[in-house]
C-alpha cells in the first residue's frame, strides 16, 4: 500500500490573528510539528499552500490550487499531486496528532475497501481534517468543489467512507483563536 502525507497550510487564521502554521511548539513551528508527525505514519510529507510562504518549514510545498478556497480544495491540491494509493490529509492547527493515530487511520485504509476512512470524535463528529483518502477519490472531491462545495463534509459526499471511532477527543483539538492556542503556547 503506497502513502503520502499532506498538511494543509495557509488558511486565513482570521480567528487566530497571526498564521498559525508559524506559532512555536516545542521548539518548531506548529506546521512543521504536524507535518514531522504526518511524515512518521505516511513515509513522506508535503505542506499544500503557498511555496513562497511556507517552504522555510523544511517540507517540500505543493501549491494550493485554489487558495483561499478553503480545505476541501487543499485536499483536491493533494489529491491531484499523489501518486500514492492512500493519502493522509491533516491540518496544520492539532497539535495532539499522533503518529500512532495516524497510522492506525493508514491500517484501516488498507483492509476497509473505502474510498475514504475519516476519524469520528467521541461525540461523532466526523474529522475529514485528519483524514486518508485513496486517490480514486480525487473525482468525487473535484466534481464537488466544482459544482462549488465548499464544506468539506458535503464534498466527501458520494464517497464509500468508513468511520473510524477515535476514544480521545484531543487528538483533534485544533487552536483556532488566542484562547485555544493559550493552553499549547511556550510560557
Amino acid at each position: 500500500m503506497s502513502r503520502a502525507g499532506y498538511v494543509l497550510v495557509g488558511g486565513r487564521s482570521s480567528r487566530m490573528g497571526r498564521d498559525k502554521a508559524w506559532l512555536p511548539f516545542r521548539g518548531v513551528a506548529l506546521g512543521a510539528w504536524v507535518a514531522g508527525t504526518v511524515a512518521r505514519a505516511a513515509g513522506q510529507t508535503a505542506l499544500v499552500g503557498n511555496p513562497k510562504l511556507y517552504s522555510a518549514l523544511g517540507f517540500p510545498v505543493i501549491a494550493d490550487l485554489y487558495p483561499g478556497e478553503g480545505p476541501l480544495g487543499g485536499i483536491v491540491t493533494a489529491l491531484a499531486d499523489s501518486p500514492a494509493e492512500w493519502n493522509l490529509v491533516t491540518a496544520c492547527d492539532m497539535p495532539e496528532i499522533t503518529a500512532g493515530f495516524l497510522g492506525a487511520l493508514f491500517e484501516t485504509a488498507r483492509t476497509a475497501g473505502a474510498d475514504a476512512v475519516v476519524p469520528a470524535d467521541p461525540a461523532g463528529r466526523l474529522q475529514p481534517l485528519c483524514a486518508v483518502y485513496h486517490r480514486r477519490s480525487l473525482w468525487t472531491v473535484e466534481a464537488a468543489f466544482a459544482r462549488g462545495v465548499r464544506q468539506v463534509a458535503e464534498g466527501l459526499e458520494g464517497l464509500r467512507t468508513v468511520l473510524l471511532p477515535a476514544t480521545e477527543v484531543s487528538l483533534f483539538q485544533n487552536v483556532n483563536t488566542p484562547p485555544d492556542w493559550l493552553a499549547y503556547a511556550p510560557g
